[in-house]
């Protein structure tokens, strides 16, 4: 329970709080993770259809076709490019480098130029 004579203002709308890129960095990474769980079941459908019989084969072939599976497709492959990246750039922080206000910072930054290239080079792929 909160004391009665606090005067601190509280802030309680979150799209007024600016947020340092590290945290805007935690914060994808978590609904990059969320998004490839949600992923996962679409992904064993197309998976299973695929291999049930050479005719759920084709209709899957002409499903992926189709813009709005290139779209989820696409999806997927940002969410995994930038989880990967993020995942990669907290393995190296557990070692100890980058630790600083500074280094996390800069990983941060760097973090979004490298899975920015992926997503590009992901679009070029599926498009």
């Amino acid at each position: 329970m909160a004391n009665v004579n606090d005067k601190r203002p509280v802030n309680l709308d979150l799209t007024t709080i600016k947020f340092p890129i590290p945290a805007l960095a935690s914060i994808s990474h978590r609904i990059a993770g969320v998004a490839l769980f949600v992923a996962v079941p679409i992904l064993l459908w197309m998976l299973d259809r695929s291999l049930a019989s050479p005719e759920s084969f084709a209709e899957m072939k002409e499903l992926l076709d189709t813009w709005p599976a290139e779209v989820v497709i696409f999806g997927i492959l940002m969410a995994l490019a930038y989880h990967f990246v993020a995942g990669i750039k907290h393995l190296i922080m557990d070692w100890g480098i980058g630790e600083t206000l500074e280094g996390g910072r800069r990983f941060a930054i760097a973090g979004f130029a490298i899975a920015g290239v992926l997503m590009v080079l992901a679009g070029v792929w599926v498009w």
